[in-house]
């Protein structure tokens, strides 16, 4: 299996189970926040599937300049937010090269220092899985107790 086909199969397994908790998040739960200093629900959500997709998006770039792109406003359901990242997402990560994977991107302006596009995708789900954690914390506060596991094997 090529490495960027890992990478698509990874962040798969996490994004799906991503995708089941914003299923769960009702449009009256949006502003909801579990505690004062969190972000509310609607933004949470939306900062994972943007982030993740900035970082792909540097990755494929090789340079930090989609960070200080503003991401698009949206007026479409959280879930149908989520169906959008999700297929542009994959569809960038299945595009790498390995070359691309390799290449060094210059983060020093964003993180500080330089790391190799693979290294930049695997911050990226190390990303996502943070905060889908706090995903479950604030559908489970919901009142929502069928939740899926952590990830979903495919």
């Amino acid at each position: 299996m090529e490495r960027k086909d890992r990478i698509v199969q990874e962040f798969m397994s996490h994004r799906l189970v991503t995708e089941e908790l914003i299923q769960k998040i009702d449009e009256k739960h949006l502003d909801y926040k579990p505690t004062e200093t969190s972000m509310p629900a609607k933004e949470l959500v939306t900062h994972m599937l943007q982030s993740f997709y900035t970082f792909a998006s540097a990755a494929k770039e090789g340079n930090g300049e989609p960070f200080k792109k503003k991401p698009e406003e949206t007026g479409t359901s959280l879930s149908e937010l989520a169906k959008t990242y999700t297929e542009k997402t994959k569809t960038l990560l299945e595009s790498f090269t390995d070359e691309e994977l390799d290449r060094e991107v210059d983060l020093t302006g964003v993180f500080g220092r330089k790391v190799a596009g693979e290294q930049l995708l695997q911050l990226a789900i190390g990303h996502e899985i943070h905060h889908k954690g706090n995903l479950f914390v604030y559908v489970r506060e919901m009142g929502h107790t069928d939740l899926p596991l952590y990830v979903k094997i495919h």
